[in-house]
């Protein structure tokens, strides 16, 4: 997930995840909407949920959801909403018809430092 404002109710959203899911967060909030504690938190709450946070570097201004990235199996949303706001107002999550054109971008910000929280 790419989203420059988290908080903790993006992870109430996260908390139906399958097991064993590994979710990466790429933001540059860091302590301004989602604490340590918050995560540690939620970390004991679902032990199964392995969610780690890293850089966006900036260069983001959407919000997106990849989902099963490098696979054939790879999904690409554009988020109307930060997932911190979803359901207050309207909003719409789009699916990307080419997803390749993001794959250089994501394979770069996979390389991005842990975000300390």
């Amino acid at each position: 997930m790419i989203d420059n404002y988290i908080d903790l109710k993006t992870l109430v959203l996260l908390k139906s995840a399958r097991k064993n899911v590994k979710i990466t967060i790429f933001t540059d909030n860091k302590g301004k909407g989602l604490h340590q504690k918050e995560y540690e938190d939620f970390s004991k709450e679902y032990p199964d949920i392995a969610v780690t946070f890293k850089t966006a570097n900036g260069i983001f201004h959407d919000r997106y959801i990849v989902i099963d990235f490098g696979t054939e199996n790879e999904t690409i949303y554009h988020c109307g909403a930060s997932s911190k706001d979803a359901g207050k107002k309207v909003s719409a999550i789009t699916i990307i018809a080419d997803s390749a054109v993001y794959n250089p971008l994501i394979e770069n910000i996979l390389k991005n430092q842990k975000v300390v929280l």
